[in-house]
């Protein structure tokens, strides 16, 4: 080892390391605490990071939070560790609105602030600002994290206030937030529609637009996020004559979605985006309704061809995608849950 450059040592060793571990390789000496907290240190080490085996799982208590490796191969959790807020809360507080490469964005409940944290660092930003940007209203807003070609981390924040749409970008490396244009139709600030939370997929941030009733209009709004224009795709073709919903997946950089649609009988397809048409993948047959506590949120996707969903009390279930085990599964509109979500840990940092 000695005898390695340091470079090599570094870029190519250290690189593969847990994160918290690179932490403590901090403290060897100053050469390699400069060279460890570096951008192009922290982006090789992100890309090496970011694999099925080093998912977890983030479920918040009242007060505290626990995070838990998944054991695949009994579709559970192994031990957790407890995690302390760094940040100053109150009871039931904390929700988690995105998450992208080791970072969450998360809403204080009681004074409607955002912050980016990192629960394996535990560093965190305030995202919140006297002019009154970084503010989110449940049920009303909604928010994509995402990073653009230039590697800046970036937070996307659609406001609908009063009949008014804003749209604003926080960017990590300016550390500020400004406005940009969105051309949209008048009637998706209704609060009829429910926004999701954004899905970020090769280079772009989905959200799904659902009108609260039966046969309602349903779409997908795309944001590019490097020329920052906006478009809107139809949903894929399911059935009208029930409630609709779209659950936004990311898989191996592919945007798929999960629709289901029905009334006593609930239909669920998987679908894939293919430019700006939607592919049917799967079908499975009508399932009966579901109770509410067994809402499952989709979380992530597995090599091995299983799909994970977490319920919102945190059970975890397994979809095999060769079988027909749907019986407990009931797709809702967010692809990760307010009390919960699966990450990876990385030492990607909340600023700059």
């Amino acid at each position: 080892m000695a005898d390695l450059p340091t470079h090599t040592i570094v870029f190519e060793i250290l690189t593969r390391l847990p994160a918290k571990h690179v932490g403590r390789s901090k403290s060897v000496c100053k050469q390699w605490y400069a060279l460890l907290s570096t951008q192009d240190f922290v982006k090789i080490h992100c890309s090496r990071s970011v694999v099925s085996s080093n998912q977890r799982v983030l479920l918040i208590d009242d007060l505290t939070c626990s995070v838990r490796p998944i054991i695949s191969n009994n579709n559970d959790y192994g031990p957790s560790s407890t995690v302390t807020f760094p940040f100053h809360h109150q009871n039931n507080d904390v929700s988690i609105l995105s998450h992208l490469n080791g970072l969450l964005c998360v809403c204080l409940n009681h004074t409607y602030e955002l912050l980016l944290w990192n629960p394996t660092t535990t560093a965190f930003k305030r995202l919140s600002t006297p002019d009154s940007h970084g503010f989110y209203i449940n049920n009303l807003d909604a928010i994509g994290l995402y990073v653009d070609a230039d590697d800046d981390y970036k937070v996307l924040h659609i406001k609908r206030r009063s009949g008014v749409l804003g749209v604003y970008v926080y960017s990590r490396e300016v550390d500020s937030w400004r406005n940009i244009p969105f051309i949209t139709r008048q009637e998706y600030l209704s609060p009829h529609f429910n926004w999701s939370a954004g899905t970020f997929c090769g280079g772009t941030l989905y959200f799904t637009i659902c009108e609260c009733w039966i046969g309602g209009t349903n779409v997908v709004i795309c944001f590019d996020v490097n020329s920052e224009q906006f478009k809107e795709i139809s949903f894929p073709p399911v059935p009208s004559n029930g409630m609709v919903q779209g659950v936004l997946v990311n898989v191996k950089n592919v945007l798929h979605m999960f629709a289901s649609t029905g009334m006593f009988e609930m239909t669920i397809d998987l679908w894939t985006l293919q430019g700006d048409y939607w592919i049917k993948v799967l079908s499975c047959p009508p399932i009966p309704p579901i109770s509410l506590s067994l809402w499952c949120d989709i979380t992530h996707y597995v090599t091995n061809g299983n799909w994970f969903v977490m319920t919102k009390l945190g059970k975890l279930f397994t979809i095999e995608m060769d079988m027909k085990p749907f019986e407990c599964f009931y797709p809702v509109s967010w692809f990760r849950g307010f009390k919960g979500a699966v990450f990876v840990q990385t030492i990607v940092s909340p600023s700059i």
